[in-house]
Protein backbone atom coordinates (compact mmCIF):
# COMPACT_ATOMS: atom_id res chain seq x y z
CA UNK A 1 0.00 0.00 0.00
CA UNK A 2 1.04 3.67 -0.38
CA UNK A 3 1.39 5.59 2.80
CA UNK A 4 -2.43 6.85 2.60
CA UNK A 5 -3.28 3.08 2.39
CA UNK A 6 -4.33 3.59 -1.21
CA UNK A 7 -3.48 0.93 -3.53
CA UNK A 8 -0.17 2.40 -5.85
CA UNK A 9 -2.56 2.22 -8.52
CA UNK A 10 -6.18 1.90 -8.62
CA UNK A 11 -8.11 1.95 -12.12
CA UNK A 12 -11.96 2.54 -12.46
CA UNK A 13 -15.09 2.24 -15.04
CA UNK A 14 -12.09 2.78 -17.94
CA UNK A 15 -13.14 2.75 -21.17
CA UNK A 16 -10.66 3.47 -24.35
CA UNK A 17 -12.58 3.99 -27.47
CA UNK A 18 -11.50 4.95 -31.41
CA UNK A 19 -13.19 6.53 -33.90
CA UNK A 20 -12.63 4.35 -37.39
CA UNK A 21 -14.50 4.70 -40.66
CA UNK A 22 -16.78 1.90 -39.19
CA UNK A 23 -17.97 3.67 -36.51
CA UNK A 24 -16.90 3.77 -33.12
CA UNK A 25 -14.80 0.55 -31.79
CA UNK A 26 -15.08 0.18 -27.96
CA UNK A 27 -11.70 -1.65 -27.15
CA UNK A 28 -11.74 -1.41 -22.88
CA UNK A 29 -15.49 -1.10 -22.14
CA UNK A 30 -15.41 0.11 -18.35
CA UNK A 31 -13.32 -2.23 -16.12
CA UNK A 32 -11.82 -1.99 -12.88
CA UNK A 33 -8.55 -3.52 -11.12
CA UNK A 34 -5.68 -2.50 -8.71
CA UNK A 35 -2.16 -2.76 -8.48
CA UNK A 36 -0.17 -2.67 -4.83
CA UNK A 37 2.96 -1.77 -4.23
CA UNK A 38 5.81 -4.92 -4.89
CA UNK A 39 3.00 -7.08 -6.40
CA UNK A 40 2.87 -8.44 -9.56
CA UNK A 41 -1.01 -8.70 -11.40
CA UNK A 42 -1.18 -10.01 -14.52
CA UNK A 43 -3.83 -8.98 -17.40
CA UNK A 44 -4.25 -12.51 -19.59
CA UNK A 45 -6.26 -13.00 -22.25
CA UNK A 46 -7.03 -13.99 -25.72
CA UNK A 47 -5.16 -11.15 -28.54
CA UNK A 48 -7.77 -8.45 -29.31
CA UNK A 49 -9.23 -9.05 -25.56
CA UNK A 50 -8.10 -5.05 -24.92
CA UNK A 51 -5.60 -5.98 -22.66
CA UNK A 52 -2.53 -3.27 -23.98
CA UNK A 53 -5.12 -0.69 -24.75
CA UNK A 54 -5.73 -1.13 -20.91
CA UNK A 55 -2.49 -0.54 -20.08
CA UNK A 56 -1.43 1.77 -22.33
CA UNK A 57 -4.46 4.21 -21.44
CA UNK A 58 -2.83 4.21 -17.87
CA UNK A 59 -0.50 6.75 -18.94
CA UNK A 60 -1.99 8.20 -22.28
CA UNK A 61 0.13 7.05 -24.79
CA UNK A 62 -2.17 6.11 -26.99
CA UNK A 63 -2.63 8.50 -29.58
CA UNK A 64 -5.45 10.55 -29.02
CA UNK A 65 -7.48 11.16 -31.32
CA UNK A 66 -8.67 8.80 -32.45
CA UNK A 67 -8.60 7.59 -29.27
CA UNK A 68 -10.52 8.60 -26.35
CA UNK A 69 -10.10 7.47 -22.89
CA UNK A 70 -12.45 8.08 -19.82
CA UNK A 71 -12.55 6.93 -16.00
CA UNK A 72 -10.29 7.31 -13.39
CA UNK A 73 -6.90 5.86 -12.89
CA UNK A 74 -5.38 6.73 -9.73
CA UNK A 75 -2.17 6.60 -9.04
CA UNK A 76 -0.24 7.04 -5.50
CA UNK A 77 -4.22 8.98 -5.54
CA UNK A 78 -3.30 11.21 -7.96
CA UNK A 79 -6.21 10.83 -11.59
CA UNK A 80 -3.61 10.60 -13.74
CA UNK A 81 -6.35 11.19 -16.67
CA UNK A 82 -7.13 14.35 -15.59
CA UNK A 83 -3.44 15.54 -15.28
CA UNK A 84 -2.08 18.35 -18.33
CA UNK A 85 0.79 16.61 -20.20
CA UNK A 86 3.22 18.61 -19.05
CA UNK A 87 2.61 16.79 -15.07
CA UNK A 88 1.52 13.59 -17.46
CA UNK A 89 5.41 13.60 -18.80
CA UNK A 90 6.86 14.10 -15.19
CA UNK A 91 5.77 10.43 -14.23
CA UNK A 92 5.57 8.71 -17.24
CA UNK A 93 8.82 6.88 -17.54
CA UNK A 94 9.37 8.37 -14.53
CA UNK A 95 7.15 6.60 -12.15
CA UNK A 96 5.74 4.71 -14.31
CA UNK A 97 7.74 2.92 -16.79
CA UNK A 98 6.92 0.76 -19.66
CA UNK A 99 8.52 -2.25 -21.24
CA UNK A 100 6.96 -3.44 -24.68
CA UNK A 101 6.63 -6.50 -26.58
CA UNK A 102 8.79 -5.83 -29.30
CA UNK A 103 12.72 -4.07 -28.56
CA UNK A 104 13.26 -4.46 -32.26
CA UNK A 105 10.82 -1.97 -33.23
CA UNK A 106 11.10 -0.10 -29.87
CA UNK A 107 14.56 0.97 -29.94
CA UNK A 108 16.35 3.53 -32.46
CA UNK A 109 18.59 1.55 -35.41
CA UNK A 110 20.20 4.76 -36.08
CA UNK A 111 21.79 5.13 -32.44
CA UNK A 112 23.96 3.26 -30.54
CA UNK A 113 22.31 1.05 -27.22
CA UNK A 114 24.39 3.43 -25.24
CA UNK A 115 23.34 6.82 -26.41
CA UNK A 116 19.65 5.48 -26.05
CA UNK A 117 19.74 4.86 -22.24
CA UNK A 118 21.87 7.82 -21.36
CA UNK A 119 19.05 9.95 -23.38
CA UNK A 120 16.42 8.49 -21.36
CA UNK A 121 17.81 8.89 -18.60
CA UNK A 122 18.92 12.70 -19.32
CA UNK A 123 14.87 13.10 -19.98
CA UNK A 124 14.08 12.32 -16.36
CA UNK A 125 17.77 12.96 -14.20
CA UNK A 126 19.22 16.41 -14.27
CA UNK A 127 22.73 14.60 -14.70
CA UNK A 128 26.38 15.66 -16.94
CA UNK A 129 27.14 13.54 -19.65
CA UNK A 130 29.62 11.38 -17.59
CA UNK A 131 27.34 10.93 -14.67
CA UNK A 132 24.69 9.57 -17.10
CA UNK A 133 27.36 7.41 -19.03
CA UNK A 134 28.14 6.02 -15.68
CA UNK A 135 24.90 5.07 -14.52
CA UNK A 136 23.49 4.08 -18.14
CA UNK A 137 27.20 1.52 -18.07
CA UNK A 138 25.63 -0.13 -14.06
CA UNK A 139 22.10 0.01 -15.45
CA UNK A 140 23.34 -2.07 -18.31
CA UNK A 141 25.39 -4.18 -15.90
CA UNK A 142 22.76 -4.29 -13.32
CA UNK A 143 20.30 -6.12 -16.50
CA UNK A 144 23.22 -9.01 -17.37
CA UNK A 145 24.91 -7.46 -19.97
CA UNK A 146 28.12 -8.76 -19.99
CA UNK A 147 30.82 -6.33 -20.68
CA UNK A 148 28.44 -3.62 -20.49
CA UNK A 149 31.03 -0.92 -20.77
CA UNK A 150 32.44 -2.18 -23.92
CA UNK A 151 29.01 -2.88 -25.61
CA UNK A 152 27.85 0.96 -24.60
CA UNK A 153 28.87 2.33 -28.00
CA UNK A 154 27.63 -0.70 -29.76
CA UNK A 155 24.59 -0.29 -31.89
CA UNK A 156 21.03 -2.57 -31.66
CA UNK A 157 21.67 -4.90 -34.44
CA UNK A 158 25.20 -6.03 -33.00
CA UNK A 159 22.47 -7.50 -29.83
CA UNK A 160 20.59 -10.46 -29.57
CA UNK A 161 16.90 -10.71 -29.17
CA UNK A 162 17.32 -11.51 -25.13
CA UNK A 163 20.13 -8.64 -25.01
CA UNK A 164 18.47 -6.05 -26.82
CA UNK A 165 14.73 -6.76 -24.66
CA UNK A 166 17.63 -6.31 -21.48
CA UNK A 167 18.82 -2.98 -22.63
CA UNK A 168 14.73 -1.90 -22.70
CA UNK A 169 14.53 -3.31 -19.55
CA UNK A 170 17.96 -0.55 -18.21
CA UNK A 171 16.19 1.84 -20.34
CA UNK A 172 12.41 1.27 -18.47
CA UNK A 173 14.68 1.58 -14.77
CA UNK A 174 16.14 4.99 -15.35
CA UNK A 175 13.90 6.56 -13.74
CA UNK A 176 13.56 4.31 -10.77
CA UNK A 177 9.43 3.34 -11.32
CA UNK A 178 7.48 2.44 -8.31
CA UNK A 179 5.31 1.04 -11.24
CA UNK A 180 6.53 -0.90 -13.99
CA UNK A 181 4.11 -1.89 -16.59
CA UNK A 182 5.09 -4.79 -18.97
CA UNK A 183 3.21 -5.73 -21.95
CA UNK A 184 3.91 -9.43 -23.14
CA UNK A 185 7.72 -8.57 -23.10
CA UNK A 186 9.23 -12.15 -23.48
CA UNK A 187 6.74 -13.05 -26.36
CA UNK A 188 9.33 -13.14 -28.83
CA UNK A 189 11.97 -14.70 -27.09
CA UNK A 190 13.08 -18.72 -26.44
CA UNK A 191 12.06 -20.30 -23.72
CA UNK A 192 15.76 -19.88 -21.67
CA UNK A 193 15.93 -16.73 -22.48
CA UNK A 194 12.42 -15.85 -21.57
CA UNK A 195 12.97 -17.41 -18.42
CA UNK A 196 16.61 -15.50 -17.46
CA UNK A 197 14.14 -12.46 -18.22
CA UNK A 198 11.42 -13.15 -15.74
CA UNK A 199 14.18 -14.00 -12.80
CA UNK A 200 15.76 -11.25 -13.96
CA UNK A 201 12.27 -9.16 -13.93
CA UNK A 202 11.49 -10.47 -10.22
CA UNK A 203 15.22 -9.93 -9.01
CA UNK A 204 14.41 -5.91 -9.90
CA UNK A 205 10.99 -5.86 -8.53
CA UNK A 206 12.33 -6.77 -5.17
CA UNK A 207 14.93 -4.46 -5.26
CA UNK A 208 13.08 -1.55 -6.13
CA UNK A 209 10.14 -2.90 -4.44
CA UNK A 210 8.06 -2.15 -7.60
CA UNK A 211 4.28 -2.67 -8.26
CA UNK A 212 4.32 -4.86 -11.60
CA UNK A 213 1.26 -4.45 -14.24
CA UNK A 214 2.08 -7.83 -16.41
CA UNK A 215 0.13 -8.14 -19.93
CA UNK A 216 0.59 -11.84 -21.26
CA UNK A 217 -1.36 -14.40 -23.17
CA UNK A 218 0.89 -17.26 -21.77
CA UNK A 219 -0.55 -19.30 -19.10
CA UNK A 220 2.78 -20.47 -18.00
CA UNK A 221 4.35 -17.28 -16.87
CA UNK A 222 1.04 -16.10 -15.46
CA UNK A 223 1.98 -19.52 -13.25
CA UNK A 224 5.14 -18.37 -12.65
CA UNK A 225 5.24 -14.92 -11.82
CA UNK A 226 1.46 -13.60 -10.68
CA UNK A 227 0.17 -12.68 -7.62
CA UNK A 228 -3.24 -11.94 -8.76
CA UNK A 229 -4.47 -12.33 -12.00
CA UNK A 230 -7.13 -10.43 -13.98
CA UNK A 231 -9.01 -12.32 -16.77
CA UNK A 232 -10.14 -9.95 -19.87
CA UNK A 233 -12.32 -10.70 -22.67
CA UNK A 234 -14.21 -8.54 -25.42
CA UNK A 235 -12.61 -5.44 -23.31
CA UNK A 236 -14.65 -6.52 -20.02
CA UNK A 237 -12.94 -8.46 -16.84
CA UNK A 238 -14.49 -11.69 -16.58
CA UNK A 239 -12.68 -12.69 -13.61
CA UNK A 240 -10.33 -11.74 -11.29
CA UNK A 241 -8.82 -13.14 -8.29
CA UNK A 242 -5.44 -14.62 -6.82
CA UNK A 243 -3.30 -17.06 -9.06
CA UNK A 244 -3.29 -20.02 -6.87
CA UNK A 245 -7.49 -19.46 -6.85
CA UNK A 246 -8.37 -18.78 -10.39
CA UNK A 247 -5.78 -21.88 -11.45
CA UNK A 248 -7.34 -24.27 -8.21
CA UNK A 249 -10.80 -23.62 -8.92
CA UNK A 250 -11.46 -21.11 -11.82
CA UNK A 251 -14.96 -19.81 -11.52
CA UNK A 252 -15.81 -18.26 -15.42
CA UNK A 253 -16.80 -20.35 -18.32
CA UNK A 254 -13.80 -18.20 -20.32
CA UNK A 255 -11.24 -18.50 -17.66
CA UNK A 256 -12.33 -22.40 -17.74
CA UNK A 257 -11.40 -22.82 -21.05
CA UNK A 258 -8.11 -20.54 -21.56
CA UNK A 259 -7.07 -23.42 -18.54
CA UNK A 260 -8.43 -25.82 -20.41
CA UNK A 261 -6.02 -25.33 -22.91
CA UNK A 262 -2.92 -25.92 -20.94
CA UNK A 263 -1.10 -29.70 -21.34
CA UNK A 264 -2.42 -30.83 -17.39
CA UNK A 265 -5.73 -31.07 -18.93
CA UNK A 266 -5.18 -33.19 -22.19
CA UNK A 267 -5.81 -29.91 -24.07
CA UNK A 268 -3.83 -29.51 -26.84
CA UNK A 269 -2.68 -25.86 -26.11
CA UNK A 270 -4.63 -24.65 -28.65
CA UNK A 271 -7.20 -21.61 -28.80
CA UNK A 272 -10.91 -21.86 -27.86
CA UNK A 273 -13.26 -22.40 -30.86
CA UNK A 274 -14.86 -19.62 -32.58
CA UNK A 275 -13.89 -15.55 -32.49
CA UNK A 276 -14.06 -12.60 -30.29
CA UNK A 277 -16.81 -10.33 -31.25
CA UNK A 278 -17.17 -7.35 -33.33
CA UNK A 279 -15.78 -4.37 -31.44
CA UNK A 280 -17.56 -2.32 -33.26
CA UNK A 281 -20.96 -4.10 -32.55
CA UNK A 282 -20.85 -6.05 -29.20
CA UNK A 283 -23.26 -8.98 -28.16
CA UNK A 284 -25.75 -7.87 -25.37
CA UNK A 285 -25.33 -9.40 -22.02
CA UNK A 286 -21.89 -11.34 -21.16
CA UNK A 287 -19.72 -10.72 -23.87
CA UNK A 288 -18.47 -14.66 -24.05
CA UNK A 289 -21.56 -15.84 -24.47
CA UNK A 290 -21.66 -16.58 -28.30
CA UNK A 291 -18.45 -19.09 -27.18
CA UNK A 292 -19.85 -20.86 -23.89
CA UNK A 293 -21.56 -23.55 -23.91
CA UNK A 294 -23.53 -22.81 -20.34
CA UNK A 295 -25.09 -19.65 -22.03
CA UNK A 296 -28.51 -19.08 -21.23
CA UNK A 297 -31.29 -16.65 -22.52
CA UNK A 298 -30.10 -14.28 -19.38
CA UNK A 299 -26.69 -14.82 -20.38
CA UNK A 300 -27.59 -13.09 -23.62
CA UNK A 301 -29.56 -10.32 -22.43
CA UNK A 302 -29.21 -6.81 -20.88
CA UNK A 303 -25.28 -5.53 -19.64
CA UNK A 304 -22.28 -7.56 -19.10
CA UNK A 305 -23.28 -9.14 -15.35
CA UNK A 306 -22.26 -7.54 -12.14
CA UNK A 307 -19.44 -9.57 -10.53
CA UNK A 308 -19.85 -11.46 -7.34
CA UNK A 309 -17.54 -12.71 -5.55
CA UNK A 310 -16.97 -17.11 -4.84
CA UNK A 311 -14.32 -16.91 -3.17
CA UNK A 312 -12.01 -14.61 -0.68
CA UNK A 313 -10.65 -11.79 -3.00
CA UNK A 314 -11.92 -13.60 -6.11
CA UNK A 315 -15.32 -12.37 -8.21
CA UNK A 316 -16.64 -13.65 -11.43
CA UNK A 317 -18.96 -12.02 -13.93
CA UNK A 318 -21.09 -14.44 -14.90
CA UNK A 319 -25.05 -14.86 -14.44
CA UNK A 320 -24.67 -18.68 -13.09
CA UNK A 321 -23.64 -17.03 -9.96
CA UNK A 322 -25.93 -14.13 -9.48
CA UNK A 323 -28.95 -13.76 -7.58
CA UNK A 324 -31.51 -17.15 -8.85
CA UNK A 325 -27.87 -18.59 -10.53
CA UNK A 326 -27.01 -22.23 -10.28
CA UNK A 327 -22.84 -22.03 -9.61
CA UNK A 328 -22.99 -25.83 -10.31
CA UNK A 329 -24.26 -25.04 -13.67
CA UNK A 330 -20.58 -24.17 -14.45
CA UNK A 331 -18.66 -24.76 -11.40
CA UNK A 332 -19.26 -28.49 -10.31
CA UNK A 333 -16.58 -30.00 -7.79
CA UNK A 334 -13.32 -30.82 -8.93
CA UNK A 335 -13.62 -28.59 -11.97
CA UNK A 336 -10.54 -26.79 -12.62
CA UNK A 337 -6.59 -27.54 -12.99
CA UNK A 338 -6.44 -28.75 -9.20
CA UNK A 339 -2.96 -29.36 -7.10
CA UNK A 340 0.06 -29.20 -9.55
CA UNK A 341 -1.63 -27.48 -12.32
CA UNK A 342 0.11 -24.11 -12.24
CA UNK A 343 2.71 -24.79 -14.79
CA UNK A 344 2.95 -25.76 -18.49
CA UNK A 345 3.71 -23.41 -21.17
CA UNK A 346 0.79 -23.15 -22.59
CA UNK A 347 -0.51 -20.32 -24.62
CA UNK A 348 -4.19 -18.89 -25.08
CA UNK A 349 -3.92 -16.69 -28.47
CA UNK A 350 -1.78 -15.21 -30.73
CA UNK A 351 1.55 -12.97 -29.51
CA UNK A 352 0.05 -9.28 -29.97
CA UNK A 353 -2.39 -7.71 -28.79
Amino acid sequence: MTSDDQPLLEVEDLTTTFSTDDGTLTAVDGIDFDVETGETVCIVGESGSGKTVATESITKIIKTPPGHIEGTVRYKGRDLLSLPESELRQIRGNEIAHIFQNPQEAMNHCYTVGWQITEALQIHRDVSDEEARAKAVDLMDRVGIANASSRFDDYPHEFSGGQKQRVMIAMALVGDPDLLIADEPTTALDVTVQAQILRLLDDLQDEFDMGVLFVTHDLGVVAEIADRIVVMYAGKVMERGDVLDIFDRPAHPYTQQLLECLPEFGGTGGGIPGTLPDPHDPPDGCRFAPRCEYAEEACRTGEQPEEVEVAPDQQVSCVHYGPGGNPSIVRSEGHGPGDGATGGDSEVGPADD
